[in-house]
């Protein structure tokens, strides 16, 4: 094969894979179809198998990341804290369902920010639908918050997103600067994330809702379950201060926590291990072996250029318009790998900062747009199957075309601004 006929081969499989990501062909989980499309590029020699087990490699610290979080949402979830919070959250509503929105939405604010956004999909959501169960509401329009104040949020530290550090690689910007460029633009893409999803959903969030509900005591597990997330949170806030990786410590805090309170009970593993989603660790390898594939076949190379090309036109233009492909280009094959495209593509242009500042805000509000934009984004769609609920890509399309656009353009032009 032809080394052009080798590149289109490639492009083909990566696009039916994205494509099986994006649709679920015969309800099949996302991963299937990642997995799918990873190993027929090894079967066919288009990536030689030493370069797709160093791209799995690639993602050890995303992987070592979401453990950590899975299991700390996991031990909280079965020691009833999440109950907890449903409860408080219910009693502080006065019956309204508009405040029982905004309480949720303000909190979701918090744990992405502080926690990341895969946090806020994973640790946040079984709590938002026990809160709306209890209230005795329709569960969509506060579902719907854990998913959108995801990305919409993820640019407010470094360690809001896992994009963030995969985008900037070893070269993240020390918390004032990054202040400094991304505090405006993510208070502007929370006010209009929240605008337009409350506005989305105003039928849904008429009339009135339950409201002092009994508020369950906290055990011992509880506690320990919400000392860890507490400390996990301000472990984070550290490492990133120390431009040290996030996966490790998340996944020790989440280990560390899980074993003191299943010691304290002298309970099992088993049943915490069992619901964990471990589907979503072989999802982004193998979108992690499809990115090293399309590297390899020479399209970093001709982003770099076109990048370049626009650069020397116009930063700002080139900054607005690459933000803008590259918020598009998520949807089409998830955040994580466009992401990494992004990062080479930046590496080799020699990007200007507010280039690769609009890459970010691209990389991290973009996703909101479509149900399998972001990881985030997919972990949250595996939490709400869990209840029983389902969102259709149509859905969630029909709410993410009204609620990122606005955003995006406040987001990306408060960046050029500043």
């Amino acid at each position: 094969m032809t080394p052009t006929g080798a590149n289109v081969a490639i492009w083909m499989i990566a696009a039916l894979a994205a494509a099986g990501v994006l649709i679920r062909p015969f309800k099949w989980p996302e991963a299937v179809w990642a997995v799918i499309g990873g190993v027929l590029l090894l079967g066919f020699g288009l990536l030689p198998l030493a370069d797709g087990v160093r791209a799995v490699a690639k993602g050890l610290d995303v992987y070592l990341f979401l453990v950590g979080m899975m299991l700390l949402s996991e031990t909280a979830r079965r020691e009833g804290l999440f109950e907890w919070v449903a409860a408080f959250a219910v009693n502080h509503a006065n019956r309204s369902p508009r405040r029982l929105f905004l309480l949720i939405y303000g909190v979701g604010v918090i744990v992405t920010a502080f926690l990341s956004n895969d946090a806020a999909a994973v640790v946040l959501t079984p709590a938002v639908f026990a809160a709306a169960k209890t209230a005795k509401a329709d569960p969509l329009p506060y579902l719907f918050i854990c998913a959108f104040i995801a990305n919409a949020a993820s640019f407010v530290l470094p360690i809001s997103n896992p994009a963030n550090l995969v985008l900037y690689g070893d070269h993240v910007p020390p918390l004032g600067p990054w202040l400094a460029s991304f505090a405006l633009p993510s208070l502007l893409s929370i006010l209009a994330t929240y605008g337009v999803l409350r506005w989305s959903q105003r039928a849904a969030l008429a009339g009135g809702c339950d409201g002092e509900v009994d508020q369950p005591r906290l055990s011992a597990g509880a506690w320990t379950a919400l000392l860890g997330l507490i400390l996990t949170a301000a472990a984070l806030l550290i490492v990133s201060a120390l431009g040290l990786r996030l996966g490790a410590p998340t996944c020790v805090m989440g280990v560390l926590t899980g074993a003191v309170v299943l010691i304290r009970k002298r309970a099992s593993p088993l049943p915490v291990l069992k619901g964990v989603s471990w589907a979503v660790l072989p999802l982004v390898a193998g979108l992690f072996v499809m990115v090293e594939a399309l590297s390899r076949s020479g399209l970093t190379t001709a982003l770099a250029g076109w990048l370049r090309a626009g650069v020397s036109l116009s930063a700002d233009g080139a900054a607005a318009v690459s933000g803008g492909s590259l918020a598009v280009v998520s949807n089409l094959m998830n955040n994580l790998p466009a992401g990494l495209i992004a990062s080479a593509v930046i590496s080799q242009a020699h990007a200007p900062k507010t280039v690769i500042d609009a890459l970010l805000i691209g990389v991290d509000l973009g996703p909101n747009l479509s149900i399998t934009g972001s990881l985030a984004t997919i972990l949250w769609l595996t939490a709400i199957r869990r209840e029983g609920e389902e969102v259709s890509f149509l859905t969630f399309l029909k709410v993410g075309a009204l609620v990122m656009p606005p955003a995006m353009i406040l987001a990306i032009g408060a960046r050029l601004l500043v």
